[in-house]
């Protein structure tokens, strides 16, 4: 393995072992509680992107297979989970929640070989997360009567989940642990491009005795999530992806009776004002758009500096991207691991070379990047305006762009002067100035003085083409409960 050379310094690879992986050649879908292979017969690889080497041939799922998937959910439902007292659900949580973090460091290899971020992310923030949300909304389980006024929660029924490729198993348990605590089954329907992590949860809801039905997992292309969503016997739909696909979903729902909650993309501004903490902004900005690879939703992928201190945080952002390393997403000093398909990558390099052409600064670091796999190095641009494609559109890599700013009106103009509204940051020693920025930011989640951080407690979501709903908290609860008198 080649080392990773940043400002003349070399550093030994340090790698995570894979031994606790054990990758099946060929994976069918979930349904039921058993493992199916597809109605089709038809099986499509998942790549790892940072080698571009296949690593599994897995099933993809017909309009028969989804078919299959809503009956045996409906069949769960009706047939007792529904009815099952919230003491009881809250004990398969308990106990999902326990063996994810039994087989924590599983769940985190295989999340890193098949989506790309680095092992540092998928230890430390994704698999703690996941077993933290089915802990969380297990607590609730058995306390959904007390949680709205006197009103009693009912679930709703069938619940049809479609997530992305950039939090594979996070986003599965965000999804499922609330659905299943309220009472619905589901059908879970992981992307393409990183299906494996919500294959191997499957075999933990099976260690964990859930009911066979409960939930249902099928592979597969947009095709099949566009299937689950239009099918009749979904009650509800909760999708976390573009704002594309989520208009179209949309679309579809109208005028069924569903209900729906999307989580969409967004253009998040991180605003510094020149009285903040600038080694820690320089941190906070750093862990908001380039870890990862900028392939977050909420990734502050635009910075709002007030002009008296913009030469001083571009410099500071420009010594600390020189000491980022980009490579092996295995590896354990790796900060950047790889773009996760090729499509992505193309539509990054196709909005830098955008940046260019419309006349802003490009500044990357010195950094070799792998001969193998999807890699993109972290990029800065400044002499950004408002106007530029970079600076409007989600690029979903680790492109940052500087804007400037006088006044904190001024600063609220520019974030909000996007079609998106999902989440923002700001960074300043005066706690009035937050609290007056935050009341006039339109954007679903405000940091202040740090960005990216996430609780199961603490709702999330967003609005605008950021899509609505929130997922966490007491009221991402409400989403799957009908109220009552």
């Amino acid at each position: 393995m080649q080392r990773t050379t940043n400002l003349g310094l070399d550093y030994e690879p340090a790698p995570e072992s894979v031994a606790p992986v054990r990758i099946a050649p060929q994976y069918g879908l979930f349904v039921g509680g058993e493992m199916v292979e597809p109605v089709s017969g038809q099986f499509a690889p998942t790549v790892n992107p940072a080698t571009g080497k296949p690593l599994a041939q897995v099933g993809v799922a017909g309009s028969a297979d989804v078919e299959r998937a809503v009956v045996a959910a409906r069949a769960a439902w009706e047939g007792g989970w529904c009815d099952l007292p919230g003491a009881e659900r809250a004990k398969y949580l308990y106990r999902v929640a326990r063996l994810l973090q039994e087989r924590s460091r599983e769940f985190a290899v295989l999340e890193t070989m098949d989506g790309g971020k680095p092992i540092r992310e998928s230890r430390d923030l994704d698999v703690p997360l996941a077993a933290a949300h089915f802990f969380y909304h297990a607590g609730w389980a058995d306390k959904l009567d007390y949680a709205f006024s006197g009103r009693r929660a009912v679930p709703v029924g069938v619940v049809a989940q479609v997530i992305p490729w950039n939090f594979p198993l996070l986003m599965a348990a965000w999804k499922l642990a609330p659905a299943l605590a309220c009472g619905n089954t589901v059908v879970l329907k992981p992307a393409p491009t990183t299906p494996l992590t919500a294959l191997l949860l499957a075999e933990v809801l099976r260690d964990a005795e859930l009911p066979p039905g409960v939930v249902n997992i099928v592979t597969g292309d947009d095709a099949a999530g566009a299937a689950l969503v239009a099918h009749p016997g979904v009650d509800k739909v909760a999708f976390t992806g573009s704002t594309e696909v989520g208009r179209a979903i949309g679309a579809a729902a109208a005028g069924t009776g569903k209900r729906l909650t999307l989580e969409l993309g967004g253009k998040a501004a991180n605003i510094v004002f020149d009285d903040a903490a600038l080694d820690q902004v320089t941190e906070g900005i750093i862990n908001g758009i380039y870890f990862n690879g900028g392939q977050v939703c909420c990734a502050g992928s635009r910075l709002l500096v007030q002009e008296t201190v913009v030469d001083t945080v571009v410099g500071k952002l420009r010594q600390r991207m020189d000491t980022l390393r980009v490579g092996d997403p295995l590896d354990k000093n790796t900060d950047i691991g790889a773009i996760n398909s090729q499509v992505q990558l193309d539509r990054i390099q196709e909005l830098v070379a955008c940046g260019i052409a419309e006349g802003a600064d490009l500044y990357t670091p010195r950094i070799a990047l792998p001969d193998q796999g999807l890699f993109h190095l972290p990029a800065l641009f400044t002499n950004v305006s408002t106007a530029h494609r970079i600076a409007r559109e989600e690029i979903f890599g680790p492109v940052l762009s500087v804007l400037t700013f006088r006044t904190a009106e001024e600063a609220v103009a520019k974030a909000n002067n996007t079609p998106y509204g999902l989440s923002a940051g700001i960074w300043t020693e005066k706690g009035s100035r937050v609290m007056w920025m935050a009341d006039r930011m339109q954007a679903g989640v405000v940091w202040a003085n740090t960005f990216n951080r996430f609780d199961p407690s603490s709702p999330f979501g967003g609005y605008r083409e950021s899509g609505y709903g929130r997922e966490g908290g007491r009221v991402g609860l409400l989403p799957y409960v009908e109220l009552v008198a």
